[in-house]
């Protein structure tokens, strides 16, 4: 359900056509309406496996701790992503501390980390700090 930012209408769009990258509009003044997952969204090790590796979209994942410098300097370019690229790309975070499963399995080992998998298998990574025009580059051929 997306509720239209100009006549307050809710709407419902199904997943499937905004994974399909379909740009929604609203039913009753038909303007554009935002994209639903336009923030990126919260896993943990008991759901990285439906949310992340069970997805039809390429994945971009950060894997992050609170105490991290870095990781809460990259926080509002990851959050910036998911909204530019919903629809084209799901970005999920992965608080390490609390998920230590997940990030031993994928052999993280310095934060952040930014993971790129696309059909449930990593294909991509970035550590440290990374520019937003470098995460692009690398996420624009997987589109």
């Amino acid at each position: 359900m997306i509720t239209c930012p100009k006549c307050g209408a809710t709407n419902r769009v199904p997943t499937q056509k905004l994974e399909a990258g379909l740009r929604p509009v609203c039913g009753k003044c038909k303007s554009a309406l935002p994209p639903a997952s336009s923030k990126p969204l919260h896993v943990t090790d008991a759901t990285f496996a439906a949310d992340v590796e069970n997805s039809p979209l390429p994945v971009l994942v950060d894997m992050w701790a609170p105490w991290c410098g870095p990781c809460s300097m990259i926080a509002p370019l990851i959050d910036q992503l998911a909204a530019e690229m919903a629809g084209r790309v799901r970005v999920v975070k992965l608080n390490v501390d609390e998920n230590p499963v997940t990030a031993a399995r994928f052999d993280v080992r310095s934060i952040p980390a930014l993971l790129v998998l696309k059909g449930g298998r990593e294909v991509d990574r970035m550590v440290g700090a990374q520019p937003k025009r470098e995460i692009l580059r690398r996420l624009e051929p997987l589109i």
